[in-house]
């Protein structure tokens, strides 16, 4: 296997359901800083790339955790914060917050969950619902930028 091909295999599900992220970076082997080099290739990507990124993301708390297609460390992250074990008036604001961030802006609401918890991210929820597109798309990216952080230090 080839170093490329082995940091494909090795990081390649850091990302979403996005493995052309790790893809581009082994074009770029290598890398001064593994992090930066991967958050790199998201800051050049274009802007419809970068939105498919975003759009890879579960909603929290959605029908994904729901029918189980939450990828394995998705579910292990929202569990870390408690989104598996919602009330149901919980899980009604959760939806409800999902579908109207998401009727804004046209992507789901994305936080490293693993870094706070059910009450804090449904502060977030609202209160980001009132920023414009362009903050939110880079406060995604940013949050995007953290939860791959996270899953590079499980790797260690």
């Amino acid at each position: 296997m080839s170093e490329k091909q082995d940091f494909v295999a090795r990081y390649g599900g850091l990302f979403e359901h996005s493995p052309w992220v790790v893809e581009r970076a082994a074009e770029r082997l290598p890398l001064a800083d593994l992090h930066q080099g991967l958050m790199q290739v998201v800051r050049d990507a274009t802007s419809e790339e970068q939105l498919g990124l975003i759009r890879a993301h579960p909603e929290l708390a959605g029908k994904a955790a729901i029918d189980g297609t939450l990828t394995e460390a998705s579910t292990a992250e929202q569990a870390s914060a408690g989104l598996d074990r919602l009330t149901s008036d919980e899980f009604a604001r959760f939806h409800s917050l999902n579908r109207d961030y998401s009727a804004k802006f046209g992507f789901p609401f994305i936080i490293c969950v693993r870094l706070t918890n059910k009450a804090a991210i449904l502060a977030a929820m609202e209160s980001r619902l009132a920023n414009d597109r362009e903050i939110e798309m880079g406060t995604a990216l940013a949050q995007i930028g953290e939860i791959v952080r996270l899953r590079l230090e499980d790797l260690k």
